[in-house]
Protein backbone atom coordinates (compact mmCIF):
# COMPACT_ATOMS: atom_id res chain seq x y z
CA UNK A 1 0.00 0.00 0.00
CA UNK A 2 1.40 3.37 -1.02
CA UNK A 3 1.02 5.03 2.39
CA UNK A 4 3.32 2.50 4.11
CA UNK A 5 6.93 3.41 4.85
CA UNK A 6 9.53 2.56 2.24
CA UNK A 7 11.65 1.22 5.10
CA UNK A 8 9.28 -1.73 5.37
CA UNK A 9 10.34 -2.91 1.92
CA UNK A 10 13.83 -3.53 3.33
CA UNK A 11 12.72 -6.09 5.91
CA UNK A 12 10.81 -9.35 6.11
CA UNK A 13 8.71 -10.99 8.84
CA UNK A 14 10.50 -13.33 11.25
CA UNK A 15 10.79 -16.82 9.66
CA UNK A 16 10.95 -18.51 13.07
CA UNK A 17 7.63 -16.97 14.09
CA UNK A 18 6.19 -17.93 10.69
CA UNK A 19 7.15 -21.60 11.20
CA UNK A 20 5.66 -21.64 14.70
CA UNK A 21 2.47 -20.04 13.37
CA UNK A 22 2.20 -22.54 10.51
CA UNK A 23 2.68 -25.46 12.89
CA UNK A 24 -0.04 -24.08 15.16
CA UNK A 25 -2.46 -23.71 12.25
CA UNK A 26 -1.86 -27.30 11.13
CA UNK A 27 -2.31 -28.52 14.71
CA UNK A 28 -5.57 -26.58 14.98
CA UNK A 29 -6.72 -28.28 11.78
CA UNK A 30 -6.24 -31.67 13.40
CA UNK A 31 -2.75 -32.57 12.15
CA UNK A 32 -0.28 -34.34 14.44
CA UNK A 33 2.48 -31.72 14.46
CA UNK A 34 5.70 -31.62 16.48
CA UNK A 35 7.02 -28.06 16.59
CA UNK A 36 10.79 -27.74 16.81
CA UNK A 37 10.86 -24.11 15.71
CA UNK A 38 10.28 -22.08 18.87
CA UNK A 39 13.32 -20.81 20.75
CA UNK A 40 12.00 -20.96 24.29
CA UNK A 41 12.38 -23.39 27.20
CA UNK A 42 9.49 -25.79 27.65
CA UNK A 43 9.55 -25.66 31.46
CA UNK A 44 7.82 -23.13 33.65
CA UNK A 45 9.25 -19.99 35.23
CA UNK A 46 10.68 -20.94 38.69
CA UNK A 47 8.18 -20.56 41.50
CA UNK A 48 10.14 -17.95 43.47
CA UNK A 49 10.18 -15.69 40.40
CA UNK A 50 6.45 -16.11 39.83
CA UNK A 51 5.85 -15.37 43.49
CA UNK A 52 7.87 -12.15 43.20
CA UNK A 53 5.67 -11.05 40.31
CA UNK A 54 2.52 -11.80 42.30
CA UNK A 55 3.91 -9.96 45.33
CA UNK A 56 4.64 -6.92 43.16
CA UNK A 57 1.01 -6.86 42.04
CA UNK A 58 -0.24 -7.19 45.61
CA UNK A 59 2.11 -4.41 46.73
CA UNK A 60 0.71 -2.06 44.09
CA UNK A 61 3.92 -1.90 42.06
CA UNK A 62 1.80 -1.37 38.97
CA UNK A 63 2.67 2.22 38.06
CA UNK A 64 5.03 3.67 35.49
CA UNK A 65 8.71 3.25 36.27
CA UNK A 66 11.73 5.11 34.94
CA UNK A 67 11.81 4.62 31.15
CA UNK A 68 14.68 2.14 31.20
CA UNK A 69 14.15 0.31 34.45
CA UNK A 70 13.78 0.45 38.23
CA UNK A 71 16.93 1.28 40.26
CA UNK A 72 16.79 -2.04 42.12
CA UNK A 73 16.93 -4.06 38.90
CA UNK A 74 19.70 -1.89 37.45
CA UNK A 75 21.78 -2.50 40.57
CA UNK A 76 21.09 -6.24 40.33
CA UNK A 77 22.36 -6.17 36.74
CA UNK A 78 25.54 -4.39 37.90
CA UNK A 79 26.00 -7.04 40.58
CA UNK A 80 25.45 -9.82 38.05
CA UNK A 81 28.08 -8.46 35.65
CA UNK A 82 30.58 -8.04 38.49
CA UNK A 83 29.88 -11.49 39.95
CA UNK A 84 29.74 -13.54 36.78
CA UNK A 85 31.75 -11.62 34.19
CA UNK A 86 34.24 -9.50 36.12
CA UNK A 87 32.78 -6.33 34.58
CA UNK A 88 32.24 -3.17 36.63
CA UNK A 89 29.26 -0.95 35.77
CA UNK A 90 27.19 1.65 37.58
CA UNK A 91 23.38 1.79 37.33
CA UNK A 92 23.74 4.80 35.01
CA UNK A 93 25.44 2.45 32.55
CA UNK A 94 22.53 -0.03 32.52
CA UNK A 95 19.42 -0.18 30.34
CA UNK A 96 16.42 -2.42 30.99
CA UNK A 97 14.25 -3.15 27.97
CA UNK A 98 11.19 -5.07 26.91
CA UNK A 99 13.13 -8.20 26.03
CA UNK A 100 16.61 -8.54 24.65
CA UNK A 101 15.39 -7.62 21.17
CA UNK A 102 14.40 -4.10 22.24
CA UNK A 103 17.81 -3.55 23.80
CA UNK A 104 19.56 -4.41 20.53
CA UNK A 105 17.10 -2.39 18.46
CA UNK A 106 17.40 0.69 20.68
CA UNK A 107 21.19 0.60 20.39
CA UNK A 108 21.07 0.34 16.60
CA UNK A 109 18.44 3.08 16.32
CA UNK A 110 20.51 5.33 18.57
CA UNK A 111 23.76 4.93 16.64
CA UNK A 112 23.25 4.07 12.96
CA UNK A 113 23.29 6.60 10.14
CA UNK A 114 22.53 5.79 6.48
CA UNK A 115 25.42 3.83 5.03
CA UNK A 116 26.83 2.65 8.36
CA UNK A 117 27.83 -1.01 8.21
CA UNK A 118 27.19 -3.69 10.82
CA UNK A 119 29.16 -6.94 10.65
CA UNK A 120 26.96 -9.97 11.35
CA UNK A 121 28.51 -13.46 11.41
CA UNK A 122 26.28 -16.06 9.76
CA UNK A 123 24.53 -18.25 10.73
CA UNK A 124 22.81 -15.42 12.59
CA UNK A 125 19.65 -14.90 14.60
CA UNK A 126 17.05 -13.97 12.00
CA UNK A 127 16.34 -10.53 13.49
CA UNK A 128 19.87 -9.08 13.38
CA UNK A 129 19.98 -8.06 9.68
CA UNK A 130 16.43 -6.75 9.65
CA UNK A 131 16.94 -4.64 12.77
CA UNK A 132 20.02 -3.10 11.14
CA UNK A 133 18.00 -2.36 8.00
CA UNK A 134 15.14 -0.82 9.99
CA UNK A 135 17.65 1.43 11.73
CA UNK A 136 19.01 2.62 8.38
CA UNK A 137 22.25 0.64 8.41
CA UNK A 138 23.71 -1.96 6.05
CA UNK A 139 24.26 -5.55 7.23
CA UNK A 140 27.62 -7.02 6.23
CA UNK A 141 27.18 -10.78 6.51
CA UNK A 142 30.27 -12.91 7.13
CA UNK A 143 29.51 -16.56 6.46
CA UNK A 144 31.01 -19.06 8.90
CA UNK A 145 30.19 -22.53 7.66
CA UNK A 146 30.40 -26.00 9.06
CA UNK A 147 34.13 -26.16 8.18
CA UNK A 148 34.89 -23.56 10.91
CA UNK A 149 32.28 -24.99 13.30
CA UNK A 150 30.02 -22.04 12.40
CA UNK A 151 32.48 -19.58 13.96
CA UNK A 152 33.90 -16.49 12.25
CA UNK A 153 37.69 -16.38 12.08
CA UNK A 154 39.90 -13.41 12.88
CA UNK A 155 40.89 -13.26 9.21
CA UNK A 156 37.26 -13.04 8.12
CA UNK A 157 36.57 -10.27 10.62
CA UNK A 158 39.62 -8.30 9.48
CA UNK A 159 38.54 -8.59 5.85
CA UNK A 160 34.98 -7.41 6.61
CA UNK A 161 35.95 -4.19 8.42
CA UNK A 162 35.80 -0.99 6.37
CA UNK A 163 35.87 2.72 7.30
CA UNK A 164 32.04 2.50 7.32
CA UNK A 165 31.89 -0.28 9.92
CA UNK A 166 30.17 0.85 13.10
CA UNK A 167 29.26 -2.39 14.93
CA UNK A 168 30.08 -6.06 15.15
CA UNK A 169 27.14 -8.08 16.46
CA UNK A 170 28.56 -11.05 18.39
CA UNK A 171 26.51 -13.97 19.73
CA UNK A 172 28.00 -16.85 21.71
CA UNK A 173 26.63 -19.42 22.32
CA UNK A 174 24.84 -18.85 19.06
CA UNK A 175 21.29 -18.95 17.88
CA UNK A 176 20.87 -20.92 15.57
CA UNK A 177 23.94 -23.18 15.86
CA UNK A 178 24.75 -23.39 19.56
CA UNK A 179 28.39 -22.75 18.62
CA UNK A 180 30.41 -21.08 21.35
CA UNK A 181 33.71 -19.20 21.06
CA UNK A 182 36.45 -20.30 23.43
CA UNK A 183 38.48 -17.62 25.20
CA UNK A 184 41.34 -18.08 22.72
CA UNK A 185 38.99 -17.84 19.73
CA UNK A 186 37.37 -14.72 21.14
CA UNK A 187 40.76 -13.19 21.96
CA UNK A 188 41.75 -13.57 18.31
CA UNK A 189 38.67 -11.54 17.34
CA UNK A 190 39.19 -8.89 20.00
CA UNK A 191 42.81 -8.49 18.86
CA UNK A 192 41.45 -7.53 15.44
CA UNK A 193 38.97 -5.10 16.98
CA UNK A 194 41.72 -3.42 19.00
CA UNK A 195 43.34 -2.47 15.69
CA UNK A 196 40.12 -0.76 14.54
CA UNK A 197 39.03 1.72 17.22
CA UNK A 198 36.02 2.94 15.24
CA UNK A 199 34.27 -0.45 15.50
CA UNK A 200 31.95 -1.07 18.44
CA UNK A 201 30.88 -4.48 19.76
CA UNK A 202 27.31 -5.55 20.52
CA UNK A 203 27.63 -8.80 22.46
CA UNK A 204 24.41 -10.81 22.71
CA UNK A 205 25.00 -13.11 25.69
CA UNK A 206 21.44 -14.41 26.02
CA UNK A 207 22.52 -18.07 26.21
CA UNK A 208 25.34 -17.49 28.72
CA UNK A 209 24.05 -20.01 31.25
CA UNK A 210 23.13 -22.70 28.74
CA UNK A 211 26.57 -24.18 28.08
CA UNK A 212 27.69 -27.80 28.17
CA UNK A 213 30.62 -30.00 29.07
CA UNK A 214 33.95 -28.25 29.45
CA UNK A 215 32.93 -25.12 27.53
CA UNK A 216 33.54 -21.93 29.51
CA UNK A 217 31.50 -18.86 28.61
CA UNK A 218 33.26 -15.53 28.16
CA UNK A 219 32.22 -12.15 26.77
CA UNK A 220 34.28 -9.66 24.70
CA UNK A 221 34.78 -6.88 27.28
CA UNK A 222 35.85 -9.53 29.80
CA UNK A 223 38.42 -11.04 27.43
CA UNK A 224 39.74 -7.66 26.23
CA UNK A 225 39.32 -4.84 28.79
CA UNK A 226 40.52 -2.42 26.13
CA UNK A 227 37.13 -2.81 24.43
CA UNK A 228 35.16 -1.81 27.55
CA UNK A 229 34.43 1.74 26.35
CA UNK A 230 32.99 0.55 23.01
CA UNK A 231 31.14 -2.62 24.00
CA UNK A 232 27.45 -3.03 24.76
CA UNK A 233 27.08 -6.26 26.73
CA UNK A 234 23.52 -7.52 26.30
CA UNK A 235 21.65 -10.24 28.16
CA UNK A 236 18.25 -11.01 29.64
CA UNK A 237 16.18 -13.39 31.70
CA UNK A 238 14.25 -14.99 28.83
CA UNK A 239 16.17 -18.20 28.17
CA UNK A 240 18.08 -19.17 31.31
CA UNK A 241 15.22 -18.29 33.66
CA UNK A 242 12.40 -19.55 31.39
CA UNK A 243 10.85 -16.07 31.29
CA UNK A 244 10.33 -15.53 27.56
CA UNK A 245 6.85 -14.06 27.98
CA UNK A 246 7.85 -11.72 30.80
CA UNK A 247 9.85 -9.68 28.25
CA UNK A 248 12.86 -8.36 30.14
CA UNK A 249 16.27 -7.79 28.59
CA UNK A 250 19.15 -5.68 29.81
CA UNK A 251 22.50 -4.30 28.74
CA UNK A 252 25.43 -2.36 30.13
CA UNK A 253 27.81 -0.10 28.29
CA UNK A 254 29.21 3.43 28.01
CA UNK A 255 26.98 5.99 29.70
CA UNK A 256 26.45 8.20 26.59
CA UNK A 257 25.19 5.20 24.62
CA UNK A 258 22.88 4.12 27.45
CA UNK A 259 21.50 7.68 27.65
CA UNK A 260 20.81 7.65 23.92
CA UNK A 261 19.05 4.29 24.22
CA UNK A 262 16.97 5.69 27.09
CA UNK A 263 15.87 8.57 24.85
CA UNK A 264 14.75 6.11 22.14
CA UNK A 265 12.85 4.00 24.67
CA UNK A 266 11.23 7.00 26.36
CA UNK A 267 9.67 8.03 23.05
CA UNK A 268 8.65 4.55 21.92
CA UNK A 269 7.50 2.07 24.57
CA UNK A 270 8.55 3.81 27.81
CA UNK A 271 9.22 1.45 30.69
CA UNK A 272 9.15 -2.35 30.51
CA UNK A 273 6.30 -3.99 32.45
CA UNK A 274 6.73 -3.04 36.10
CA UNK A 275 5.63 -6.49 37.34
CA UNK A 276 8.12 -8.21 35.05
CA UNK A 277 10.90 -5.99 36.35
CA UNK A 278 10.29 -7.05 39.94
CA UNK A 279 10.17 -10.70 38.85
CA UNK A 280 13.46 -10.23 36.97
CA UNK A 281 14.99 -8.74 40.11
CA UNK A 282 14.18 -11.98 41.92
CA UNK A 283 15.58 -13.99 39.00
CA UNK A 284 18.96 -12.25 39.24
CA UNK A 285 19.17 -12.10 43.04
CA UNK A 286 17.37 -15.28 44.10
CA UNK A 287 18.54 -18.93 44.04
CA UNK A 288 20.60 -19.83 40.97
CA UNK A 289 21.05 -23.58 41.52
CA UNK A 290 18.40 -24.55 38.97
CA UNK A 291 20.53 -23.06 36.17
CA UNK A 292 22.98 -25.97 36.31
CA UNK A 293 20.11 -28.46 36.59
CA UNK A 294 18.42 -27.07 33.48
CA UNK A 295 21.69 -26.96 31.56
CA UNK A 296 22.27 -30.64 32.34
CA UNK A 297 18.77 -31.44 31.07
CA UNK A 298 19.42 -29.55 27.84
CA UNK A 299 22.77 -31.30 27.42
CA UNK A 300 21.07 -34.69 27.64
CA UNK A 301 18.57 -33.62 25.00
CA UNK A 302 21.37 -32.24 22.83
CA UNK A 303 23.27 -35.52 22.92
CA UNK A 304 20.15 -37.49 22.07
CA UNK A 305 19.21 -35.25 19.14
CA UNK A 306 22.74 -35.07 17.71
CA UNK A 307 23.06 -38.86 17.77
CA UNK A 308 19.62 -39.35 16.21
CA UNK A 309 20.12 -36.81 13.42
CA UNK A 310 23.57 -38.14 12.52
CA UNK A 311 21.89 -41.51 11.97
CA UNK A 312 19.72 -39.95 9.22
CA UNK A 313 20.91 -40.47 5.62
CA UNK A 314 22.20 -37.23 4.10
CA UNK A 315 22.38 -35.30 7.41
CA UNK A 316 25.50 -34.18 9.28
CA UNK A 317 24.89 -32.68 12.72
CA UNK A 318 27.75 -30.99 14.61
CA UNK A 319 27.78 -31.02 18.41
CA UNK A 320 26.98 -27.53 19.78
CA UNK A 321 28.59 -25.98 22.86
CA UNK A 322 25.46 -24.37 24.26
CA UNK A 323 22.00 -22.80 23.76
CA UNK A 324 19.27 -25.31 22.84
CA UNK A 325 19.63 -25.63 19.08
CA UNK A 326 21.33 -27.88 16.58
CA UNK A 327 22.02 -26.79 13.01
CA UNK A 328 22.48 -29.90 10.87
CA UNK A 329 23.65 -29.83 7.27
CA UNK A 330 21.42 -31.52 4.68
CA UNK A 331 23.96 -31.33 1.85
CA UNK A 332 23.47 -35.06 1.30
CA UNK A 333 19.73 -34.58 0.71
CA UNK A 334 19.87 -31.82 -1.90
CA UNK A 335 18.80 -32.88 -5.39
CA UNK A 336 16.73 -35.82 -4.19
CA UNK A 337 12.96 -36.24 -4.27
CA UNK A 338 10.74 -36.94 -1.27
CA UNK A 339 8.41 -39.91 -1.00
CA UNK A 340 5.50 -37.59 -1.90
CA UNK A 341 7.32 -36.31 -4.99
CA UNK A 342 8.76 -33.00 -3.78
CA UNK A 343 12.14 -32.05 -5.24
CA UNK A 344 14.50 -31.14 -2.42
CA UNK A 345 16.41 -28.35 -4.16
CA UNK A 346 16.92 -26.16 -1.07
CA UNK A 347 16.73 -26.29 2.71
CA UNK A 348 13.44 -24.38 2.48
CA UNK A 349 12.00 -27.12 0.24
CA UNK A 350 13.31 -29.75 2.68
CA UNK A 351 11.69 -28.06 5.68
CA UNK A 352 8.38 -27.51 3.89
CA UNK A 353 8.20 -31.11 2.69
CA UNK A 354 9.20 -32.37 6.14
CA UNK A 355 6.32 -30.45 7.72
CA UNK A 356 3.76 -31.44 5.11
CA UNK A 357 4.73 -35.12 4.93
CA UNK A 358 5.72 -35.90 8.54
CA UNK A 359 4.28 -33.11 10.70
CA UNK A 360 7.71 -32.01 12.01
CA UNK A 361 8.24 -28.25 11.98
CA UNK A 362 11.84 -26.97 11.74
CA UNK A 363 13.27 -23.66 10.47
CA UNK A 364 15.13 -23.72 7.15
CA UNK A 365 18.74 -22.61 7.11
CA UNK A 366 18.43 -19.82 4.53
CA UNK A 367 16.56 -17.82 7.19
CA UNK A 368 19.79 -17.78 9.22
CA UNK A 369 22.11 -16.99 6.32
CA UNK A 370 23.82 -20.37 5.79
CA UNK A 371 22.50 -23.23 3.66
CA UNK A 372 21.74 -26.07 3.17
CA UNK A 373 20.84 -26.57 6.83
CA UNK A 374 17.90 -26.46 9.21
CA UNK A 375 17.53 -25.49 12.85
CA UNK A 376 16.06 -27.73 15.50
CA UNK A 377 15.13 -26.32 18.89
CA UNK A 378 15.40 -29.15 21.42
CA UNK A 379 13.68 -27.09 24.11
CA UNK A 380 10.85 -29.60 24.27
CA UNK A 381 10.20 -32.98 25.85
CA UNK A 382 12.45 -35.96 25.20
CA UNK A 383 9.38 -37.91 24.08
CA UNK A 384 8.57 -35.32 21.42
CA UNK A 385 12.21 -35.12 20.34
CA UNK A 386 12.49 -38.91 20.01
CA UNK A 387 9.38 -39.08 17.84
CA UNK A 388 10.42 -36.07 15.76
CA UNK A 389 13.86 -37.51 15.05
CA UNK A 390 12.31 -40.84 14.08
CA UNK A 391 10.06 -39.05 11.60
CA UNK A 392 13.00 -37.08 10.19
CA UNK A 393 14.93 -40.33 9.72
CA UNK A 394 12.01 -41.96 7.88
CA UNK A 395 11.69 -38.87 5.70
CA UNK A 396 15.39 -38.98 4.79
CA UNK A 397 15.26 -42.72 4.15
CA UNK A 398 12.41 -42.07 1.74
CA UNK A 399 14.39 -39.61 -0.39
CA UNK A 400 15.23 -40.91 -3.85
Amino acid sequence: MSFLSATLTRVKPSPTIAVTTMAGELRAAGRDVIGLGAGEPDFDTPQNIKDAGKAAIDAGKTKYTAPDGIPELKQAVCDKFRRENGLEYTPAQVSIGTGGKQILYNALMATLNPGDEVIIPAPYWVSYPDMVLLAGGEPVVVEAGIDTAFKMTAEQLEAAITPKTKWLIFNSPSNPTGAGYSRDELKALTDVLMRHPHVWVMSDDMYEHLVFGDFKFCTPAEVEPGLYERTLTCNGVSKAYAMTGWRIGYAAGPQPLIAAMRKIQSQSTSNPCSISQWAALEALTGPQDFLATNAALFQRRRDMVVEALNACPGITCPVPDGAFYVYPSIAGCIGKTSAAGTLIDSDEAFSKALLEETGVAVVFGAAFGVSPNFRVSYATSEEALTEACARIKRFCEGLK
